[in-house]
């Protein structure tokens, strides 16, 4: 038998989702934009920041997720590093949204520090603790699939607040920046205390094994390891190069005021919302590999798609985006079920639970896919694309960038996903191999959590 956790237990385990994603979604396409166009920031200057201050930020996870294995406290391994993380999260939100024009250089990089550090240690320790709230191969996917609809309604909602503060208000661009700041420093303590009172953490084991830069290395000798990381660095690169130069393409291509183009980015996430149970579906069918290997393709087909609609036409605009939004929530809520099956597969191989470890690589991607679709802006500054000033060669190299460059990383995800190893009769092989083993001695969990029922092979 396994798990099988209430729908109103996963909402609440999804909660911290919303300001997390609210502040992560913003970081990668408002305010670079922002801080270049509003606060007179160089593109050089601004690249630079987010792309150096993300690859040092990837550094902190193999130490943190190492920490995090070896953690012991009645609270659990996982949900004191996301409560320790939160205010991080809140003072650096607060001071890059609310940051106005003749900042400095220093100041941002000093904020982005502050920020990334908080929210390191809350992604990654709510990504970690997902992986131990099930143990089945199918279950694991509705987990990640509340999580990352958690993700996509934050997204959503702070989507809003620049159109909101511009039509209802008569707000300005900044003003829609700073209410997306306050939507992230007020949901932050509200949901943290939510998700850590209402779900419960399943006990450690008892033996502490090594967890370290060595092991974290190691790890990455593992075919399915490789496999999953590369989907998961391409499948964020990809949307995240869209992403940082959507407002550039759609104001300067396509012929969308700033209003307008919020309007059509949060059409893309509505899409995604709606798209985010339908993989966990096409999963159970046809395997989760298989599934993010169909994403992929769609993404591809759909991002070439976008260039050929024509200028200032909204109908058009909004369907290409519901379509790029369908695939958006495959690559995130299967490559971390995915990687939960690892963490199986790791134990089984070399008796360690590894789970802070192999959820410290998967983050790592996925940050170094963000930084390097930040890395955009110089490249775009190199290829002579003017913020200010229309020019034939700077729109070509940010349409080749928009979308070219994405759709062929889609399709090579595609290809890698094809020949992984881990589908769900190896993992239930695994597992019967695991459940063979004599158990280590348990103490009662610190919490149970009452809003569990549990599966028989017959439920699944």
């Amino acid at each position: 038998m396994t798990e099988k956790r209430s729908s109103w237990s996963l909402a609440a385990f999804a909660a911290p989702c919303l300001p997390l994603s609210a502040l992560g979604l913003p970081l990668v396409v408002y305010l670079p934009e922002y801080y270049t166009s509003e606060l007179g920031l160089s593109l050089t200057v601004v690249g630079s920041a987010f792309l150096l201050v993300r690859l040092i930020d990837i550094i902190f996870d193999p130490l943190i997720g190492g920490i995090m294995d070896r953690t012991r406290t009645r609270w659990g391994r996982f949900r004191p590093w996301m409560v320790g993380g939160a205010p991080l999260v809140a003072a650096g939100a607060y001071f890059l949204f609310m940051a106005q024009p003749g900042m400095s250089a220093g100041y941002l990089w000093l904020w982005l520090i502050v920020v990334y550090a908080g929210y390191s240690m809350m992604s990654l320790s709510h990504t970690a603790w997902a992986a131990v709230l099930s143990s089945d191969y199918q279950q694991r996917s509705r987990v990640y699939g509340w999580w990352q609809a958690g993700n996509v309604i934050g997204m959503i909602l702070v989507l809003t607040l620049p159109p909101i503060m511009s039509i209802v208000f008569k707000g300005d661009h900044g003003a829609g920046i700073r209410a997306m700041g306050w939507f992230i420093v007020a949901l932050i303590p509200l949901t943290v205390l939510l998700a850590t009172r209402a779900v419960g953490e399943t006990t450690a084991p008892l033996q502490r094994h090594k967890s370290g830069v060595v092991e974290y290395l190691a790890l990455l000798k593992r075919v399915s390891v490789r496999k999953l990381l590369i989907a998961d660095l391409l499948m964020g690169l990809a949307p995240g190069i869209a992403g940082a130069l959507f407002f550039f393409f759609f104001e300067r291509i396509k012929g969308f005021d700033k209003t307008e183009a919020g309007i059509l980015l949060l059409v893309y996430f509505v899409a995604a919302l709606a798209g985010a149970p339908l993989w966990p579906v096409l999963a159970r069918r046809i395997g989760k590999h298989k599934a993010l290997a169909v994403a992929s393709v769609i993404y591809a087909v759909v991002q070439v798609l976008a260039v050929l609609t024509p200028a200032e036409n909204t109908v058009l605009g909004m369907l290409i985006l519901i379509l790029a939004g369908l695939p958006y929530s495959a690559a995130p809520l299967l490559v971390r079920a995915m990687m939960a099956d690892i963490s199986d597969e790791e134990r089984l191989i070399t008796g360690a639970d590894r789970t802070g470890l192999l959820y410290a690589l998967v983050s790592g991607t996925a940050k170094l896919g963000h930084a390097m679709a930040i890395g955009a802006f110089p490249v775009l500054a190199l290829l002579g694309f003017d913020p200010k000033l229309p020019t034939a060669t700077g729109e070509t190299a940010l349409i080749a960038l928009y979308a070219v460059v994405p759709a062929a990383l889609g399709l090579v995800v595609a290809a890698v996903m094809l020949r992984y190893p881990l589908d769900a009769n190896r993992v239930a092989e695994i597992q019967r191999q695991l459940a063979e083993r004599q158990p280590e001695p348990q103490p009662p969990a610190p919490e149970p959590d009452p809003n569990v029922a549990f599966l028989t092979p017959a439920d699944r």
